[in-house]
């Protein structure tokens, strides 16, 4: 009877297995384009520590904006494909417009974020903000609208809540990052690693009036949470093992893998 129970459950992963695979085959197939360019934005992640250590830091900034533009480009690719390209550039203009708005008032007025500035090493800039900063609110805040949608189940409110906050806990790990990397400073350090809770509050605030405006359909899109979970392993690795900053890593990891997880896991049980 044991070996029959074995037997069965054996098969059943088995069929399980060969769906997912089947799945992902198909999505390749159909997508191939968008997995070209999350190959190519992989690539660039894994290489960049090497890049640095054969070239040096002076070369950091084009390679961000190097890593920051190949995912950017993947993520409109892949919302192209699914909500067709009139209303994905109509959204991707809107938060590039607000996302450049909001640093602006940001880094002359204190508001929302808290008194910071732009450092000359990201270029070029528009008004003392980098222009790869909006390109970087829409290269994520779309895969945390997936990362909300397969959690919320439909529920418009906690679709727009959980957006919010499984976008701002990329930023646990990304700001800690940027200032290590001199590509802007706080005024007054403090808070979580360096960086005044406030900052915290206006990412919250300004993805709030985005995905409100966007109003993006809460349907998932399995390519936007295989870039979040694949931005989550690069930041969880790249803080950990190369650029010593330990603190950000495992709380960074936890949090903004809390969502993935339960992505993840909404994701397969819809599946089944």
């Amino acid at each position: 009877m044991e070996s029959t129970h074995v037997g069965a459950l054996h098969r059943l992963n088995s069929t399980q297995l060969q769906r997912e695979v089947g799945r992902f085959v198909s999505s390749v197939r159909q997508n191939r384009l968008a997995w070209a360019l999350i190959g190519l934005w992989a690539l660039a992640m894994m290489s960049l520590p090497i890049v640095l250590w054969t070239v040096g830091n002076g070369f950091l900034p084009n390679a961000v904006t190097v890593t920051t533009g190949l995912q950017a480009i993947a993520v409109i690719v892949v919302l192209g494909t699914a909500w067709g390209w009139q209303r994905t550039l109509a959204s991707i203009v809107t938060i590039a417009v607000l996302g450049w708005l909001v640093e602006y008032i940001g880094s002359t007025t204190g508001v929302p974020f808290g008194a910071y500035t732009y450092t000359a090493r990201l270029q070029p800039h528009l008004s003392g903000v980098p222009l790869l900063i909006p390109v970087a609110w829409f290269m994520l805040l779309p895969c945390a609208w997936t990362v909300a949608a397969y959690i919320a189940d439909g529920r418009r409110w906690l679709f727009v809540l959980l957006s919010v906050l499984a976008f701002v806990a990329w930023d646990l790990f990304l700001d800690p990052q940027m200032v290590t990397w001199d590509f802007w400073r706080w005024s007054q350090p403090s808070g979580y690693f360096g960086i005044p809770w406030s900052n915290y509050i206006g990412w919250a605030l300004a993805a709030l009036v985005m995905t409100l405006i966007v109003r993006p359909p809460a349907k998932p899109l399995r390519l936007l949470l295989v870039i979040y979970g694949l931005t989550w392993f690069f930041e969880t690795f790249g803080l950990l093992f190369f650029w010593n900053l330990v603190g950000p890593a495992l709380i960074g990891s936890v949090v903004m893998g809390g969502f993935l997880i339960a992505a993840l896991w909404k994701m397969r049980h819809t599946a089944q």
